[in-house]
């Protein structure tokens, strides 16, 4: 590993961990989805973006690196070992920008259903209702859409390939799509972060371990499929469940 790879990987390394940190103080995240002032808007997708680096930035440490390599002058010669700062920086951030448009698709789609639907019905039906939720999210673990997103993201070589494109423009498109191909991979995660309350770190740590052993093993789909058994055994019970919801859980 050249000295701009350890620059790189030790730049999304403390970037990750200082949003953990910022995460430690947000730990009533899914409260502020019952507001909707301006305010508590902004904070949610604040939080919510910290949040995505701090789970995503790790696994996506390949992808930075070879692109940072593949990266050429304007004259298609190759740079060899040297630093880009502003491409990487506008790559990363597109990336998160995906992310932190999903948190408000999420945030405004949660409070509306959560206002107009799930306040009138009862306590016995909401835990139907996270079983087809986690059924649905498992199911999708071995869909040929998770298949095809995931493919893309555990092989960076693939991605830039298909995808490959000059400049700073190129590092905004390269890294929107970058996101889209991420977010149909792991999108049943976040769903369930959201939909269930599970939004504190023990279960941001847990799915962050799963997405980067997705993202990083060769074999990565099999985590998938295992996480994917998890969540179809879960619904299962909890739409079996006559006397109440023993899936939401806070901390």
């Amino acid at each position: 590993m050249d000295k701009a790879q350890k620059i790189i990987l030790l730049s999304l390394i403390i970037i990750s961990a200082i949003n953990w940190i910022i995460l430690e103080d947000q730990s009533d995240m899914m409260g502020s989805m019952m507001a909707n002032d301006p305010v508590t808007i902004l904070l949610f997708i604040a939080t919510w973006t910290a949040g995505m680096a701090a789970m995503m930035l790790p696994a996506i440490s390949p992808m930075v690196l070879l692109y940072n390599k593949l990266i050429k002058t304007n004259n298609g010669k190759s740079e060899i070992v040297q630093y880009h700062p502003v491409q990487l920086a506008s790559f990363v951030g597109s990336y998160l920008a995906v992310w932190a448009l999903t948190g408000i698709v999420l945030f405004f789609g949660w409070s509306v259903l959560n206002t107009n639907f799930f306040m009138d019905i009862e306590k016995r039906e909401m835990t139907f209702v996270y079983g087809i939720v986690l059924i649905s999210a498992g199911a999708y673990q071995f869909s040929p859409l998770k298949t095809k997103c995931l493919g893309y993201c555990e092989s960076p070589a693939s991605f830039f390939l298909r995808r490959w494109k000059n400049g700073f423009t190129g590092a905004i498109k390269m890294g929107t799509f970058h996101g889209l191909y991420c977010l149909g991979c792991c999108w049943p995660y976040f769903l369930l972060m959201i939909t269930l309350g599970w939004m504190n770190l023990l279960f941001m740590g847990l799915f962050a371990a799963i997405i980067l052993g997705e993202k990083i093993w060769s074999k990565g789909i099999w985590v998938a499929r295992m996480a994917g058994i998890g969540f179809i055994a879960l619904g299962l019970i909890s739409a079996l469940l006559q006397d109440g919801n023993i899936l939401l859980v806070k901390f």
